[in-house]
């Protein structure tokens, strides 16, 4: 140990965090110890009051504050078009695009039977009564990686007796990559690009 146990549980808690390796958990650990007590001090209570706070939305699964969700509330959106993906990040990443104008409907994650997530971990059957209640198309946008190409097809084998339109989104993204880490020219593309199944 080189330095304070307390320090060095900072660290530890920073670098159990996803895509946080020991270099940048050190990093952040040290800028967290350099900060005015008053900034320390309203970054913790933001994270309190996060955890407090924010809730899925009851209709689509992404997070809000309010229930549901400003874009499922919005009735600007088109209700007809739902986008499905895996998990809230991938919303944001849509959104900055400014070209859907539709609704989404988050998985929370993908089939992966490896680490046990089977379809009754999704939010699958939500999706079908959403369907079944009226929707001219559904928008596959899982991510393009063996899990999420997956729950794509299991998806389309389940929306077969609907009768509804199922689009995926185009091939522009990398394969083994996720939505939230792809640029705004590459998600345009993809979502203008996509193709029926």
């Amino acid at each position: 140990m080189f330095t304070s146990p307390l320090l060095e549980k900072l660290i530890r808690q920073f670098a159990g965090m996803p895509g946080i390796g020991y270099k940048t958990a050190r990093r952040l650990a040290f800028y967290i110890l350099k900060l005015p007590d008053d900034k320390a001090k309203e970054l913790a209570e933001t994270i309190i009051e996060v955890k407090s706070k924010v809730i899925e939305c009851s209709i689509c699964g992404n997070i809000t504050e309010t229930d549901p969700c400003a874009i499922c509330s919005n009735p600007d959106r088109d209700k007809n078009i739902i986008c499905v993906v895996e998990k809230p990040s991938d919303v944001f990443a849509l959104e900055k695009t400014n070209e859907y104008k539709g609704v989404f409907h988050i998985l929370g994650g993908a089939l992966s039977p490896l680490d046990g997530i089977g379809p009754d971990d999704l939010r699958i059957r939500s999706l079908l009564n959403r369907v079944s209640e009226g929707a001219a198309e559904i928008i596959l946008a899982t991510n393009p990686n063996t899990e999420g190409e997956a729950t794509a097809e299991y998806i389309m084998e389940l929306l077969k007796p609907f009768k509804v339109k199922v689009t995926r989104i185009s091939r522009g993204l990398p394969i083994g990559g996720d939505l939230e880490f792809a640029d705004i020219v590459t998600l345009s593309k993809a979502l203008k690009d996509r193709k029926p199944l």
